[in-house]
């Protein structure tokens, strides 16, 4: 089949990662996908016209607002992959709502990446019960064996000679429900007892005005470093050479990073919410903080206990491996699109 793949395809963000992923998968199934970002579109017209140009005979959408608007009343078949946000964020406005109720009357199937969401989804709009699937992120992780951690240091302005240095790394896009301003006041009151003790952000500047409101702050917080977007393979190097991976977020839908950093075996301290407690289970795959205090309690504790640090990382592995098996999700995808196959419902 020819389809329509709409997401937002930001750079190096975790939704353009996913939507690349999963068009591979379809691709590898012999389906032709044509991948758009769905910020380049106003209205379902400008869609109407694509379907036209591209000769698309089924869609796909991440993200059950964004993309999943523009799909509306083309009669063609498609299905939708929940972002997150969608689910956790704009479910709450009325008109969104509405919308997205629309879309997922049309939609053929939906996909979750958790069972949380998935209940979350269905108790928004329950005439949805029966065509939500849970399917996890699949994992691969691909670091540069090129890349120069030192460098990195360097470049980051952070003292390399400081005995047992300790790189924390929060990887988000620089808008305000990955919350990245969290834990820094914390951080660096730690960091002027412990100078060994560093917090890098490292991410695309996504909402501009509060970018400068994060550079403004992390300017004058000692210990906190903000680095620009990475390429994934030397992202995943930093990860591995990296002491522990933070998540601040106010929601997450599924983080990649939290389980990119499973899979490359460094420790997870992840804000305790219910996207990341879907995958951090404390003390046994990661530690989950409620508040910038406990962050710090416990990133004092993972230093100081190399026992607890290796059981975290041997036990997140593990859990990975089980359950966001990069194949089981390819099988899952190569699935679920056939049910957009033909014009009648399966």
């Amino acid at each position: 089949m020819r389809l329509l793949f709409l997401a937002v395809l930001r750079p190096h963000t975790g939704n353009a990662v996913t939507a690349q992923r999963v068009r591979a998968h379809l691709e590898a199934a012999g389906h032709v996908c044509v991948l758009k970002d769905a910020f380049d579109f106003e209205s379902p017209s400008e869609i109407a016209n694509l379907i036209l140009a591209e000769n698309c005979e089924a869609a796909l959408a991440l993200h059950l607002y964004r993309g999943g608007r523009l799909l509306q009343g083309h009669r063609i078949p498609f299905g939708i992959i929940f972002g997150g946000t969608d689910v956790n964020e704009d479910a709450n406005q009325k008109e969104k709502n509405t919308v997205m109720r629309r879309v997922l009357e049309e939609a053929r199937f939906a996909v979750a990446f958790t069972e949380s969401m998935k209940e979350m989804a269905q108790a928004q709009w329950p005439h949805a019960k029966g065509k939500i699937y849970v399917q996890s992120q699949g994992i691969a992780t691909t670091p540069n064996a090129a890349f120069n951690w030192n460098t990195f240091l360097q470049r980051s302005e952070i003292n390399q000679s400081a005995d047992n240095l300790h790189v924390f790394l929060l990887i988000c896009g620089l808008r305000q429900v990955k919350d990245p301003l969290y834990l820094v006041g914390a951080f660096s009151e730690w960091h002027q007892e412990e100078p060994s003790v560093y917090l890098v952000i490292v991410g695309p500047e996504v909402d501009p005005v509060f970018t400068r409101e994060v550079k403004a702050k992390v300017k004058r917080a000692s210990g906190v470093r903000l680095i620009g977007e990475m390429p994934q393979g030397d992202l995943h190097a930093v990860v591995k050479n990296c002491f522990a991976v933070v998540n601040s977020s106010v929601s997450e839908g599924m983080s990649a990073a939290i389980l990119e950093a499973m899979d490359l075996e460094v420790p997870v301290l992840a804000r305790n919410i219910p996207g990341n407690a879907a995958v951090v289970k404390h003390e046994v795959t990661g530690l989950l903080f409620s508040t910038p205090q406990e962050f710090v309690h416990l990133a004092k504790r993972l230093v100081s206990d190399p026992a607890l640090e290796k059981e975290i990382v041997t036990n997140g592995k593990a859990y990975v491996r089980m359950y966001h098996s990069w194949q089981v999700e390819r099988d899952t995808y190569q699935q679920l699109i056939r049910k957009l196959e033909g014009s009648s419902e399966d």
